[in-house]
């Protein structure tokens, strides 16, 4: 088994990504309201139907689950770690004065202008 090299970027090259990550993250977090629209509906019909074969509430809600695993796998796929989906909150691995740090980007931002300590979390973030 070969370990992967982990991918450092730049400011500039997070800014990049997020320019392709923001309408897969619109779409994340639309499909999340959806599927919280659909749960009290839904999860009786999926406990149903795994005896049955289910019904179209259950269908719909097992598309959105799909759609949704393939969005998680193009962002992480732009080298972008999901470390909240209700919030739509983006971090990219990143290099500071010789340690490994956070770019920190949330859904809503234009760009990406903060970061923070691996270990700090949003709670930490500072200007970069």
């Amino acid at each position: 088994m070969t370990e992967s090299i982990p991918r450092y970027f730049t400011i500039e090259q997070a800014n990049l990504a997020v320019v392709i990550i923001r309408p897969l993250m619109r779409e994340v977090l639309d499909i999340r309201s959806r599927i919280l629209s659909m749960q009290e509906e839904v999860w009786p019909v999926i406990e149903k139907a795994l005896g049955n074969g289910g019904n179209r509430a259950a269908s719909q809600a097992a598309y959105e689950f799909e759609r949704l695993d393939d969005l998680v796998h193009q962002i992480q796929a732009a080298g972008a770690m999901i470390k909240d989906m209700n919030t739509g909150l983006v971090d990219f691995l990143a290099q500071r004065d010789g340690r490994e740090v956070y770019l920190c980007w949330k859904y809503g931002e234009e760009r990406v202008e903060y970061w923070h300590d691996i270990e700090a979390g949003f709670d930490g973030r500072q200007p970069w």
